[in-house]
């Protein structure tokens, strides 16, 4: 039981970031035990080419800057299948055109709200970069689609397009879409606005 000592970190000049990770192997403590183990299994399953490899995670995620981790790993195709919310398509979308901010939790949230500023824990989102911004680009994705014949579309083939269409590099959507990486979100009513437009929209 008593078998591996936990070891404290040195740090020195030039330190690359694997020589960091590795560390915290031997650091340990709940978070970067954790770290250090999920880059060794991410190592292992890139290393095995009979692999698949699911990549999961909720949206809360993409409002922060680890969206940029996430990308990386689909544009880089470290990844084969995305098993995702839909807040995650409704984040993505937003922060292609408009940008989330630094918040505290102990902000204080009536003021924000007088002020047009939702809060996500310690995100700020100030209304203009959520509700409208996503509208107005679901909007013309929703007519093109009907333009072209469109009537039923599956949650693949709806962020398949949404990554086509309506956003840019720094986006999810549109590596997993240029890398033909299918994303699926299998509680696509949960999210308060992308699915409401596929729903409701008629052109």
């Amino acid at each position: 039981m008593l078998k591996d000592v936990v070891e404290d970190y040195e740090l020195f000049e030039g330190m690359s970031v694997n020589e960091l990770v590795l560390q915290m192997e031997k650091a340990w403590g709940f978070t970067a035990g954790k770290l250090a183990m999920g880059v060794k299994i991410l190592g292992r399953m890139v290393s095995d080419t009979g692999c698949v490899k699911f990549l999961s995670f909720p949206a809360s995620l993409v409002a922060t800057g680890t969206r940029g981790a996430l990308k990386e790993l689909v544009k880089r195709k470290l990844v084969d299948v995305i098993v995702t919310t839909c807040g995650t398509l409704d984040h993505d979308v937003a922060r292609c055109w408009k940008n989330y901010y630094q918040g505290s939790f102990l902000m204080d949230d009536a003021e924000l709200r007088e002020s047009d500023i939702s809060r996500l824990g310690n995100v700020l989102v100030p209304n203009e970069s959520y509700g409208m911004i996503i509208e107005e680009k679901m909007r013309d994705l929703l007519q093109s689609l009907w333009d072209e014949g469109v009537r039923e579309i599956s949650t693949r083939q709806l962020c398949q397009e949404i990554g086509r269409r309506i956003c840019n590099e720094s986006s999810i959507l549109y590596w997993a879409a240029k890398q033909n990486i299918p994303v699926y979100v299998p509680g696509i009513r949960r999210s308060s606005r992308i699915p409401n437009m596929v729903l409701l929209t008629r052109p």
